[in-house]
Protein backbone atom coordinates (compact mmCIF):
# COMPACT_ATOMS: atom_id res chain seq x y z
CA UNK A 1 0.00 0.00 0.00
CA UNK A 2 1.29 3.20 -1.16
CA UNK A 3 1.45 6.22 1.09
CA UNK A 4 -0.10 9.22 -0.44
CA UNK A 5 2.15 12.18 -1.10
CA UNK A 6 1.19 16.08 -0.33
CA UNK A 7 1.48 19.16 -2.87
CA UNK A 8 5.36 19.27 -2.04
CA UNK A 9 5.82 15.53 -3.86
CA UNK A 10 6.47 14.35 -0.17
CA UNK A 11 4.81 11.69 1.40
CA UNK A 12 1.98 12.33 3.79
CA UNK A 13 3.80 9.91 6.04
CA UNK A 14 7.67 10.75 5.79
CA UNK A 15 9.27 12.03 8.97
CA UNK A 16 9.49 15.72 8.67
CA UNK A 17 12.70 18.03 7.10
CA UNK A 18 16.11 17.64 9.20
CA UNK A 19 17.47 20.69 10.71
CA UNK A 20 20.82 21.08 11.75
CA UNK A 21 21.17 23.88 13.65
CA UNK A 22 25.17 24.86 14.29
CA UNK A 23 25.20 25.53 18.34
CA UNK A 24 28.98 26.97 18.02
CA UNK A 25 31.87 24.99 19.48
CA UNK A 26 32.10 25.47 23.38
CA UNK A 27 36.42 24.77 24.56
CA UNK A 28 35.90 26.00 27.98
CA UNK A 29 36.56 23.19 29.42
CA UNK A 30 39.62 22.72 27.86
CA UNK A 31 43.07 22.86 29.64
CA UNK A 32 46.84 22.75 29.49
CA UNK A 33 46.19 19.01 30.21
CA UNK A 34 44.43 18.87 27.02
CA UNK A 35 47.42 20.62 24.76
CA UNK A 36 49.52 17.41 24.31
CA UNK A 37 46.94 15.34 23.03
CA UNK A 38 45.58 17.53 20.52
CA UNK A 39 49.05 18.41 19.54
CA UNK A 40 49.38 14.54 19.08
CA UNK A 41 46.51 14.47 17.14
CA UNK A 42 47.04 17.10 14.86
CA UNK A 43 50.64 15.93 14.20
CA UNK A 44 48.55 12.12 13.20
CA UNK A 45 46.45 14.19 10.41
CA UNK A 46 49.56 15.68 9.09
CA UNK A 47 51.39 12.57 9.00
CA UNK A 48 48.95 11.08 7.34
CA UNK A 49 48.14 13.67 4.51
CA UNK A 50 51.69 13.52 4.01
CA UNK A 51 52.07 9.84 3.69
CA UNK A 52 48.42 9.78 1.49
CA UNK A 53 49.61 12.43 -0.20
CA UNK A 54 53.36 11.69 -1.40
CA UNK A 55 52.27 7.85 -1.83
CA UNK A 56 48.82 8.74 -4.35
CA UNK A 57 49.81 12.20 -5.52
CA UNK A 58 53.61 12.29 -6.35
CA UNK A 59 54.01 8.64 -6.89
CA UNK A 60 56.97 8.21 -3.94
CA UNK A 61 55.66 7.83 -0.47
CA UNK A 62 57.95 8.65 2.55
CA UNK A 63 59.61 5.71 3.96
CA UNK A 64 58.90 6.64 7.33
CA UNK A 65 55.64 8.30 7.22
CA UNK A 66 53.84 4.50 7.93
CA UNK A 67 56.02 4.28 10.99
CA UNK A 68 55.85 7.47 12.63
CA UNK A 69 52.21 6.95 12.09
CA UNK A 70 51.91 4.28 13.72
CA UNK A 71 54.05 5.39 17.05
CA UNK A 72 51.81 8.92 16.93
CA UNK A 73 48.32 7.06 17.12
CA UNK A 74 49.83 5.51 20.40
CA UNK A 75 50.59 8.97 21.84
CA UNK A 76 46.99 9.75 20.46
CA UNK A 77 45.22 7.32 22.18
CA UNK A 78 47.20 7.90 25.59
CA UNK A 79 47.42 11.81 25.47
CA UNK A 80 43.86 11.60 24.71
CA UNK A 81 43.20 9.65 27.61
CA UNK A 82 44.21 12.28 30.03
CA UNK A 83 41.85 14.61 28.99
CA UNK A 84 39.12 12.12 29.47
CA UNK A 85 40.37 10.97 32.99
CA UNK A 86 40.61 14.25 34.16
CA UNK A 87 37.15 15.17 33.62
CA UNK A 88 36.10 11.92 35.09
CA UNK A 89 34.51 10.89 31.76
CA UNK A 90 36.09 7.29 30.49
CA UNK A 91 33.26 5.71 30.01
CA UNK A 92 31.14 3.36 32.26
CA UNK A 93 28.08 0.54 33.08
CA UNK A 94 25.95 3.11 35.44
CA UNK A 95 23.05 0.50 35.03
CA UNK A 96 23.83 -0.69 38.71
CA UNK A 97 24.18 2.27 40.35
CA UNK A 98 20.47 3.10 39.26
CA UNK A 99 19.34 0.11 41.77
CA UNK A 100 21.93 0.48 44.69
CA UNK A 101 20.73 2.96 47.60
CA UNK A 102 23.05 5.95 47.43
CA UNK A 103 25.53 4.69 50.01
CA UNK A 104 26.46 1.80 48.59
CA UNK A 105 26.03 3.25 45.21
CA UNK A 106 29.23 5.88 46.47
CA UNK A 107 31.14 2.76 47.88
CA UNK A 108 30.84 1.05 44.77
CA UNK A 109 31.83 4.45 42.55
CA UNK A 110 34.74 4.74 45.17
CA UNK A 111 35.62 0.73 44.52
CA UNK A 112 35.47 1.55 41.02
CA UNK A 113 38.18 4.73 41.12
CA UNK A 114 40.36 2.90 43.08
CA UNK A 115 40.39 -0.04 40.77
CA UNK A 116 41.25 2.24 38.40
CA UNK A 117 43.61 4.29 40.22
CA UNK A 118 45.99 0.96 40.87
CA UNK A 119 45.43 -0.30 37.00
CA UNK A 120 46.86 3.00 35.84
CA UNK A 121 49.42 3.37 38.06
CA UNK A 122 50.76 -0.30 37.73
CA UNK A 123 50.50 0.40 33.80
CA UNK A 124 52.64 3.50 34.22
CA UNK A 125 55.44 1.22 36.39
CA UNK A 126 55.41 -1.19 33.89
CA UNK A 127 55.36 1.28 30.93
CA UNK A 128 58.84 2.60 33.05
CA UNK A 129 60.13 -0.91 32.96
CA UNK A 130 60.01 -1.08 29.31
CA UNK A 131 61.03 2.00 28.06
CA UNK A 132 64.13 1.37 30.65
CA UNK A 133 64.82 -1.99 28.59
CA UNK A 134 64.04 -0.47 25.27
CA UNK A 135 67.37 0.40 23.54
CA UNK A 136 66.25 -0.07 20.18
CA UNK A 137 65.75 2.96 17.60
CA UNK A 138 63.14 3.27 15.02
CA UNK A 139 63.62 1.18 11.70
CA UNK A 140 62.74 4.26 9.19
CA UNK A 141 63.58 7.35 11.49
CA UNK A 142 66.96 7.50 14.16
CA UNK A 143 64.59 8.14 16.74
CA UNK A 144 64.65 5.65 20.22
CA UNK A 145 61.68 3.72 20.76
CA UNK A 146 62.29 4.74 23.88
CA UNK A 147 60.48 7.92 23.64
CA UNK A 148 57.05 6.43 22.91
CA UNK A 149 57.31 4.34 25.91
CA UNK A 150 58.36 6.97 28.15
CA UNK A 151 55.60 9.23 26.89
CA UNK A 152 53.54 6.38 27.35
CA UNK A 153 54.58 6.22 31.28
CA UNK A 154 53.95 10.01 31.75
CA UNK A 155 50.46 9.54 30.43
CA UNK A 156 49.67 7.03 32.58
CA UNK A 157 51.02 8.56 35.62
CA UNK A 158 48.83 11.52 35.08
CA UNK A 159 45.75 9.62 34.69
CA UNK A 160 46.56 8.15 37.76
CA UNK A 161 47.09 11.50 39.78
CA UNK A 162 43.82 12.33 38.29
CA UNK A 163 42.53 9.23 39.80
CA UNK A 164 43.42 9.97 43.11
CA UNK A 165 42.19 13.40 43.25
CA UNK A 166 38.70 11.66 41.51
CA UNK A 167 39.03 8.57 44.42
CA UNK A 168 39.51 11.68 47.24
CA UNK A 169 36.35 13.91 46.03
CA UNK A 170 34.35 10.69 45.63
CA UNK A 171 35.49 9.66 49.21
CA UNK A 172 34.76 13.27 50.74
CA UNK A 173 31.30 14.11 49.08
CA UNK A 174 27.85 13.04 50.35
CA UNK A 175 26.30 10.01 48.65
CA UNK A 176 23.40 11.90 47.19
CA UNK A 177 25.93 13.80 45.37
CA UNK A 178 27.93 11.04 44.20
CA UNK A 179 24.90 9.18 42.65
CA UNK A 180 23.75 12.91 41.56
CA UNK A 181 27.21 13.53 39.31
CA UNK A 182 26.78 9.61 38.16
CA UNK A 183 23.33 10.58 36.46
CA UNK A 184 24.61 13.65 35.45
CA UNK A 185 27.60 12.42 33.34
CA UNK A 186 25.37 9.70 31.71
CA UNK A 187 21.95 12.12 31.10
CA UNK A 188 25.06 14.33 29.17
CA UNK A 189 26.14 11.50 27.36
CA UNK A 190 22.61 11.16 26.34
CA UNK A 191 21.66 14.46 25.61
CA UNK A 192 25.07 15.00 23.57
CA UNK A 193 24.28 11.86 21.14
CA UNK A 194 20.83 13.39 20.31
CA UNK A 195 17.44 11.85 20.29
CA UNK A 196 17.12 8.29 19.16
CA UNK A 197 14.44 7.72 16.44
Amino acid sequence: MAGHTTDEGRAGDARPDITFADEGVDISDFRIWDLPGLIALWGLAIIVFLQFFTRYVLNDSLAWTEEIARYVLILVAFLGAISVTRKGTHIFLEFFYRYLSPVAGKWMSVAMEFVSTVFWGYLAWQAVLLAQKTKTKMASAEIPKSLVYWSVAASLGVMTLFCIYWLLRKIRQDPDDVIRELEEHSLHDLHESGPQT
